[in-house]
């Protein structure tokens, strides 16, 4: 039996007879109709416990509302994401739309990537808004696009928001809504309790009144327009417009026609090719690209997927996960079942493959090089793999990647003059990044993890800007105040886990004029392009050019790890366990966070000193050296250890039961050892913690670190007002 027949099969022989036979509403009936939510059905689906579920997620979640699904049955409410639930959140962000912009022509998008149900959610949130008179998006055929796309066009038409459906490079049978503001912005906390608020009232109503209507218009209904989309050429052409005023600069684009070798792109899910295939045409570099994995699969072509102990496995799409084989030997599970060995096999040495993820936001870089230079790899840290007794496979961590982009794309900037180049990055990235922006006199902004957090603090300082401010000033998540004159540009913008984007060279402008200095979402496919100029611009291996940034910037900070520890199998096909195993895993996943974040909470209020901490920590974890521990911060969604020659953070999944553990600095081996041990530490308090902080102040510091992260959230809030535009598309 294949990997994906069997993930079906375990799904299929997991779903009770009734659940099988019970859709709730026919989801499938394209005709118009009303679905009656009764106090009944409320009860039998257990809603209320649903909703407090979603709740919880929409509170702290970093990248939309993600969450596993049946992927044969997905009206089955035993799973966060099913279509009951897609049905009241849609109805909830609608009517808190109408209620904010009353008696105006409301236009939002509606996209997805490939994974199961994502077009009949599609189709459930198109339906549903048009038949509150919401105009909606999508394109032609319902076909796919890249997050990034609809994050662009969300902010360059100036639309009330987009909605989109992925789980960006999570397991197959996860999905989630991503929704998006008028900015083009993943929602904050503060935007997502609007609309959960919403939800909760319409339960309310159900139970009350004994049934709450909701309307579904008809699947062709004139609201729902895919005309529209089809003339924009589903955005394709605004876009380009945008690559050529940034990294599809001339320079770029010559550099990558004339390169005398393939750059191989792994189109991972499919859902890439579809636009970046029409967009590389336009650019006029279609030919110097070669394709893999070009047709669009929900099981992602069997990649990341795999069997342990019988049962199906799924590893992700995350290329840089770890895992140990029988013997205790590291491997990548990832880069394995992409089966380079046997695909690249007739490719020659120095190929560069550029692998980007369902929903094509990310990118992870490999490189084919000879085995004889090994040796500067590991001089370089970088991971390989053995591809045959002549090559090796060069697996670059974002990290390094991003490194190498963010370097090549400054120095062939033609800059100007009068602004102030700043970059941003969250504090669980390379601290590399730090160390190369300051050696280039570039600004540096650190944020807590997540790209809406990088859109954030672009926001704060573009609202600003457009006032003219004589010196722009932004704190970020250290509080640094960091200052940024009058005409800033951003250089670079990304995170450790693979999402970039390059600043605009000129403010970028909506259809009605609103002024951007960078999208408010990572693009794979502005990575592939800057990219690719760097592959096609260098004679040497990246890894070479890697140490070259390294020794030319007198970089320190040359290693990074990251260590992901997982409480529970995500692919556990049983609901119930599933669910049971999660709620153990996320109290060990609590009790691990709150031991750091508590440290940091009565730091940052005079209750301890950096003494007591070293103190704590020595006499936890005997076997490690807290001496030059500089600091310890609460960091927005996790504890930041600052030493002089490293840094630790620990930091609990704000989806699911894990925690992540991150640690750059000189000493690879040092990093591992501290992220293993804190990252995987227990939680429990000895006597020379409870010492100096008490019981219930551990107890209560989740709490009151929401506050902090609010007042960091909210210091020079972006507060400009979005005016409904008169619509000409």
């Amino acid at each position: 039996m294949d990997l994906e027949n069997l993930l079906k099969t375990s799904v299929e022989n997991n779903t009770p007879d009734e659940i099988k036979k019970d859709k709730i509403f026919n989801y499938n009936d394209k005709n118009s109709f009303t679905f009656k939510l009764t106090k009944e059905l409320v009860e039998k689906l257990n809603l209320m416990t649903w909703f407090q579920g979603y709740k919880k997620e929409a509170m702290v979640s970093t990248a939309g509302i993600r969450g596993p699904q049946n992927i044969l049955y997905p009206h089955d409410t035993r799973f966060p994401i099913n279509t009951i639930g897609i049905t009241l959140a849609t109805l909830a962000k609608a009517l808190v739309l109408k209620e904010k912009y009353p008696n105006q022509e409301l236009v939002k998008l509606v996209g997805c990537e490939v994974r199961y149900n994502s077009k009949t959610y599609l189709d459930i949130i198109a339906r549903i808004q048009a038949s509150l008179g919401i105009r909606t998006l999508t394109p032609k055929n319902r076909q796919t696009i890249p997050i990034w796309l609809a994050s662009f066009l969300a902010f360059k038409l100036d639309l009330v928001g987009a909605e989109y459906i992925t789980s960006s490079h999570g397991i197959s049978v996860k999905n989630a809504t991503k929704d998006l503001n008028n900015q083009g912005s993943q929602f904050l906390p503060n935007e997502s309790i609007e609309f959960v608020n919403k939800i909760e009232e319409i339960l309310n109503i159900a139970n009350t009144r004994g049934v709450y209507e909701i309307e579904f218009s008809s699947s062709d209904d004139s609201h729902i327009d895919e005309n529209a989309m089809e003339k924009l050429n589903n955005g394709i052409d605004l876009y380009c417009e945008y690559l050529n005023n940034g990294v599809a600069n001339l320079k770029n684009i010559n550099a990558i026609k004339n390169f005398d070798k393939k750059i191989v792109i792994d189109s991972v899910g499919g859902c890439a090719y579809n636009s970046l295939s029409k967009i590389l045409d336009k650019l006029g570099i279609k030919d110097s690209f070669v394709w893999l994995n070009k047709e669009e699969d929900p099981f992602f072509h069997g990649i990341g997927k795999d069997t342990k102990n019988g049962a199906f496995y799924d590893w992700s799409l995350d290329v840089t996960v770890l895992a140990k084989d029988k013997e205790g030997k590291e491997y990548f599970p990832v880069v394995k079942s992409l089966d380079y060995g046997e695909k690249l096999k007739d490719y020659p040495i120095n190929t560069v493959v550029l692998i980007t993820d369902p929903d094509h936001d990310r990118l992870n870089i490999v490189q084919i090089i000879s085995s004889d230079k090994k040796d500067t790899v590991i001089k370089a840290g970088v991971d390989y793999v053995e591809l045959d007794k002549d090559r090796i496979l060069c697996v670059f961590s974002a990290n390094q990647s991003f490194l190498m982009i963010m370097d090549y794309w400054n120095s062939s900037l033609d800059k100007n003059s009068d602004s102030e180049y700043f970059m941003i990055k969250t504090t669980a990235s390379s601290k590399a990044w730090d160390e190369w922006a300051r050696a280039k006199g570039i600004k540096i902004i650190n944020t807590p993890v997540g790209f809406k957090e990088i859109a954030g603090a672009v926001k704060k300082i573009e609202a600003q800007y457009e006032k003219n401010v004589e010196n722009i000033t932004i704190y970020d998540v250290f509080n640094k105040k960091v200052e940024l004159g009058k005409n800033p540009r951003m250089i670079f913008g990304g995170e450790e886990s693979g999402g970039m984007i390059i600043g605009a060279i000129e403010p970028i402008k909506s259809l009605a004029g609103r002024v951007a200095l960078a999208m408010r979402e990572k693009s794979a496919t502005e990575a592939i392009i800057v990219a690719s100029a760097l592959i096609s611009s260098i004679d040497i291996t990246l890894a070479e050019y890697l140490q070259k940034i390294y020794d030319e910037n007198n970089i320190i900070s040359r290693y990074d790890v990251r260590v992901d520890i997982a409480y529970y199998n995500e692919s556990e096909p049983d609901i119930d366990k599933l669910k049971e195993a999660k709620v153990l895993g996320e109290a060990k996943r609590t009790k691990n966070d709150i031991f750091y974040l508590a440290l940091a909470m009565a730091k940052l209020e005079n209750k301890v000193n950096l003494e007591n901490i070293k103190e704590i920590l020595s006499s936890t974890f005997k076997n490690l050296d807290f001496s030059n521990l500089l600091d310890v911060l609460f960091v927005g969604d996790g504890t930041y250890l600052d030493f002089e020659d490293k840094f630790v953070e620990i930091r609990p999944s704000g989806t699911d039961a894990k925690t992540k553990a991150y640690a750059g600095g000189c000493d690879k081996k040092i990093l591992i050892d501290f992220a293993d041990t804190l990252g995987n530490y227990s939680g429990c308090l000895n006597e020379t913690y409870k010492k100096y902080i008490s019981e219930e102040f551990v107890e209560n510091c989740k709490e009151n670190s929401f506050e902090v992260y609010e007042k960091y959230s909210t210091k020079d809030e972006d507060k400009r007002q979005f005016v409904i535009p008169n619509y000409s598309f």
